[in-house]
């Protein structure tokens, strides 16, 4: 791709720091690219000594792939291209030791974080499964924000977060002893560590000649002191955002970081990518108009070269089954006149409960259609059984993944066997699996369940023992053997059909975890169980919410999900107030990242915008008028509703006639 002016100056810029504002579709993934080959062919930089960082494996992978374009594997070799969760991963794998941390620290991913909360506040939450997940963000943002228990504890003012924060403390102390870290470690451990050691912060330094940041806008307070420590006073770095799609504030990410960064380096060069290559004239038109009802800490202006193409369209329907109605008979008639592919359409909406509708109509018309929030590899039950011994394989001191499997399948280790096992082990201070070994256990347990939970261990231990000689892909072969899971499926399975596709997931995983061990992976080098095992946990906890959209398939997703993605027809459903805006933000009066998640949904339609709003919806259990939404107004001359469309002319009916029969002759053709 030939880069614009804008482009250019964005990559040639590598003297100083940068922030590149890149509008939607402005060709940012380019820029990063394509700066990556000018600092190697141009600046002297070896791949070694430069780092990008973004948000999803799948942005990562995509980076890698291009540039992989560009260069040979020995060019290539040393250059990370990572998450920002991954670079904070790596950072604690390499500094372990300093850390405090034993070899072979477990990850918690979120199930394991909410079962440790549970056990740990059983005679304080009591269970309470809203408390529990309001103590889960808690927690999250207190870390984000780099606080330690003790700070969260002095900072807290209500009886609830008070709780909270003995809780932090409680989990935290725990964590501590299971030598394990959750998701949000991985950013707060290597800032505080680079904060607080001159040394370690110095090496890193040295070794990031050069870093570039994407999605800058979505990072938080410990992202963004992870960016500034690593780049140091040297500040050769180049950041891409763009403020107008910053949407996720609910998980910490920090807009004013932009002007913090301003603040921070004052000779920061600022370019911006104004020129839009996915949507028509009339669509980016309708974003800007949109958009510019928000405050900007720098003002832009998105252009494209592209013809004006059809007006954005509003369509009335009376209730929401009409609205799904009318909607899927636009996809159907939509796709007989163009001679269009379902992926070329996707139906977006603020909340998930709205699809339901959706689908059943789908169905019902035998349209295939992909949903986002399906299950990830990784969430399936089979998988999640199959890390969980390997996590223990890895690290005996892991109850969670110890409760899970000791008795699955069945070994005879009932729940009145763990419970006394859980009191001798909080009474030894030992971990379930270590305290299992302990003789003194005998005076607790005894008979066939004392003999089934030692055979159990045993076996793990001449498993870990079988890895540790360097035979760890034996040791998985004989894991899977030896506990008879292929049985254990065939019996608990719902039908046969079932069980040969779990068994199917779990040779997957076998021949995944294979390859990682023997040196199959990115960089080529072999590694050990304990960094697959890590790394596996780590994609999991990124991968979850990232969906394949290849497939012939009407795409179904929230705005949030839709970011960074592309469909040449888009229908925004729900257009209404309480919905888009969501009335949680009109009561928080947080009505500006509404704003900006409508122009998410707007800037993803390439060819075709298309509103829908229902004079009336279920809501709770009644029925509400809803008004239609503020957005729609400032949008005001810039879309056309469907009820005060002028009717069309002689000429422009038998243009259309003319379009629908040649494309029936091609499909005739076809078949």
């Amino acid at each position: 791709m030939q880069l614009n002016p804008a482009q250019n100056n964005a990559v040639h810029h590598v003297s100083g720091p940068c922030l590149v504002l890149a509008g939607a579709g402005s060709g940012k993934t380019c820029v990063i690219t394509n700066k990556i080959a000018y600092l190697i062919q141009h600046c002297g930089y070896k791949a070694r000594h430069i780092m990008a960082v973004t948000f999803t494996n799948k942005a990562a992978k995509e980076m890698k792939e291009r540039v992989g374009k560009i260069f040979g594997k020995q060019e290539l070799r040393g250059l990370t291209i990572s998450t920002f969760h991954t670079l904070g991963f790596d950072i604690i794998r390499r500094e372990y030791k300093i850390l405090g941390l034993k070899i072979g620290f477990s990850l918690f991913d979120a199930e394991d974080q909410m079962s440790l909360l549970k056990s740990l506040t059983e005679n304080t939450i009591e269970g309470d499964k809203g408390l529990l997940k309001q103590l889960f963000c808690k927690i999250a943002s207190w870390k984000s924000d780099m606080l330690t228990p003790a700070q969260a504890k002095i900072l807290v003012t209500g009886k609830q977060d008070q709780l909270f924060a003995q809780c932090f403390s409680l989990y935290h102390k725990q964590m501590k002893a299971y030598n394990a870290l959750d998701f949000d470690d991985l950013i707060l451990m290597p800032v505080v560590l680079l904060q607080t050691n001159q040394e370690v912060r110095e090496r890193w330094q040295s070794e990031i000649g050069y870093l570039l940041v994407d999605e800058y806008q979505d990072t938080n307070a410990s992202q963004y002191q992870l960016i500034k420590l690593l780049v140091g006073e040297r500040a050769y770095f180049t950041v891409v955002g763009d403020d107008d799609q910053s949407i996720y504030s609910w998980r910490g990410a920090q807009p004013k970081n932009l002007l913090t960064l301003n603040q921070d380096f004052p000779n920061l060069k600022v370019i911006k990518l104004e020129q839009n290559y996915r949507s028509t004239s009339r669509i980016l038109r309708a974003a800007n108009i949109l958009i510019a009802n928000n405050p900007h800490v720098f003002e832009k202006t998105l252009f494209s070269e592209r013809p004006n193409g059809d007006m954005l369209k509003v369509l009335k329907t009376n209730n929401e089954n009409h609205e799904a109605e009318r909607v899927v008979s636009e996809i159907i008639r939509h796709k007989f006149m163009n001679g269009t592919n379902y992926k070329d359409y996707a139906i977006l909406y603020r909340g998930n409960h709205q699809s339901i509708l959706f689908e059943k109509v789908l169905m019902q018309n035998r349209i295939p259609y992909k949903i986002s929030g399906g299950t990830s590899f990784f969430s399936r039950v089979e998988i999640k059984d199959i890390m969980a011994y390997l996590r223990l394989l890895t690290n005996q001191d892991n109850d969670n993944a110890f409760l899970r499997i000791v008795d699955r399948p069945r070994r005879e280790i009932g729940s009145v066997t763990l419970e006394k096992l859980g009191l001798y082990a909080n009474m030894r201070g030992k971990s379930l699996f270590s305290a299992s070994l302990e003789m003194g256990l005998q005076q607790h347990l005894n008979g066939r369940s004392l003999g089934s939970l030692q055979r159990f261990t045993r076996w793990i231990l001449e498993l870990f023992e079988e890895s540790e000689r360097g035979n760890a892909v034996e040791a998985i072969r004989l894991l899977v053997r030896d506990y008879r899971y292929e049985d254990y499926l065939y019996e608990t399975a719902s039908s046969v059909k079932v069980a040969e596709m779990q068994m199917k997931n779990v040779s997957n995983l076998y021949s995944w975890i294979v390859a990682e061990l023997e040196g199959d992976n990115y960089n080529n080098e072999p590694q050990t169980l304990h960094e697959v095992v890590q790394r596996l946990t780590l994609r999991d906890m990124m991968e979850r919410n990232e969906k394949s959209v290849d497939a012939d398939q009407v795409q179904l997703m929230t705005l949030h999900a839709s970011k960074g993605l592309e469909f040449a027809y888009v229908f925004l459903i729900g257009m209404e107030e309480g919905l888009l805006p969501h009335q949680s933000s009109i009561d928080e009066d947080n009505v500006e990242e509404e704003r900006r998640l409508a122009y998410v949904g707007i800037t993803r339609a390439q060819q075709e915008m298309t509103f829908t709003l229902c004079e009336e919806r279920r809501q709770y259990g009644g029925l509400i008028k809803p008004m239609p939404s503020r957005f729609l107004e400032e949008l005001s001359c810039n879309v056309e509703w469907e009820e005060k469309k002028q009717p069309q002319t002689q000429e422009e009916r038998i243009t259309k006639g003319s379009a629908a029969i040649a494309n029936l002759r091609s499909i005739l053709k076809k078949s």
